[in-house]
């Protein structure tokens, strides 16, 4: 694994993680160690600035790396991924977690500054989902559905707008019912990846509700019975259902479940990153480097589990850890 230089990072890992964990469902990785303290002091304060899909699993891991060294404290603020790369590159958070890759003017904006490229760690596994109602009889989506939906270009291909839940092939009292759109702002990751590759790159109609996280992207499609809306799975609540998606037309689709995922059969499968400044040939600070350890350790990845993502294998973890100059005690 190379530092990364652009979407061929995550291109890399994301073949990597194809490869290595086809048979590894959504347990914790027994490659993976607990974490352990380290002797020293170990404290300071981390800042986080950057992804709001992130918001709560970074609070998992900051609770939880705070009870191997109670001297840390935190602030998290989760105003979009796109918060982060400014934020890491004038030097006024600690880590940028990211649901989407560094854009290259966001990558040359830091390397003018510092004379290098950001590294960005793969930190967990999300699937971006488009949520209905619970009530909601769709049996599941197509990349270029969900494009003629959402996007007022249809760069996927499709013949016609789809604007009532008839287009789709609901009757009954659905059939003449408009489709209620929501989502993200333009700060979101999750806008960005939903954009570029559920979008093809198309831009979204004016009709989209834009919310401002991605919990009241789901609690908006739980309260609408006639929404639908995307956000990551981690947010997903009793209120919604997540629809099966193929990536073309005439494929079957696929759920948004552990095993999809890993073997790339989901076609919304994203990484969750973290950000770090990190010049190369140089050793990280012990609060950053133990930070990492924490996250990329049994201890860290349990709470990935927790929150409803997918944790990284162990193989990931080792290449990430390595990148970094960072050992295992």
């Amino acid at each position: 694994m190379q530092r990364m230089s652009g979407s061929g990072f995550v291109a890399a890992v994301v073949a990597l993680a194809a490869c290595v964990s086809a048979t590894f469902g959504q347990d914790v990785d027994p490659a993976l160690k607990p974490y352990e303290r380290v002797a020293g002091e170990v404290s300071g304060s981390l800042k986080f600035v950057g992804s709001d899909t992130m918001n709560n699993l970074v609070a998992l891991w900051a609770e939880g790396f705070k009870k191997f060294y109670p001297g840390v404290s935190e602030g998290i603020e989760g105003k979009g991924s796109a918060s982060a790369p400014p934020a890491l590159t004038e030097g006024t958070c600690t880590f940028g977690p990211m649901s989407r890759d560094w854009k290259p003017g966001e990558i040359d904006a830091f390397k003018e500054k510092h004379g290098y490229a950001p590294t960005a760690i793969p930190a967990a596994i999300d699937m971006l989902a488009v949520f209905v109602h619970k009530d909601n009889p769709l049996a599941g989506l197509s990349l270029q559905q969900v494009d003629a939906i959402f996007s007022k270009n249809r760069n996927g291909g499709a013949n016609a707008e789809i604007r009532t839940w008839g287009d789709l092939g609901l009757g009954g009292e659905w059939k003449d019912k408009p489709i209620s759109l929501y989502g993200r702002n333009a700060s979101s990751g999750t806008y960005g990846y939903f954009k570029e590759h559920a979008l093809f790159k198309g831009d979204f109609k004016p009709t989209v509700k834009e919310q401002p996280g991605s919990s009241a992207v789901v609690q908006a499609v739980a309260n609408d019975k006639f929404a639908i809306g995307y956000s990551g799975i981690g947010y997903r609540t009793a209120g919604v259902r997540a629809l099966p998606l193929a990536a073309k037309t005439g494929e079957t689709a696929v759920a948004p479940e552990p095993k999809a995922a890993y073997e790339g059969e989901y076609p919304l499968a994203r990484f969750l990153i973290l950000s770090v400044n990190s010049k190369p040939g140089s050793q990280l600070d012990p609060l950053r480097r133990e930070f990492i350890r924490y996250v990329l350790s049994a201890t860290g990845q349990a709470d990935v589990k927790k929150d409803g993502y997918l944790p990284v294998t162990g193989q990931l973890a080792r290449e990430a850890l390595g990148q970094l100059g960072i050992t295992t005690p």
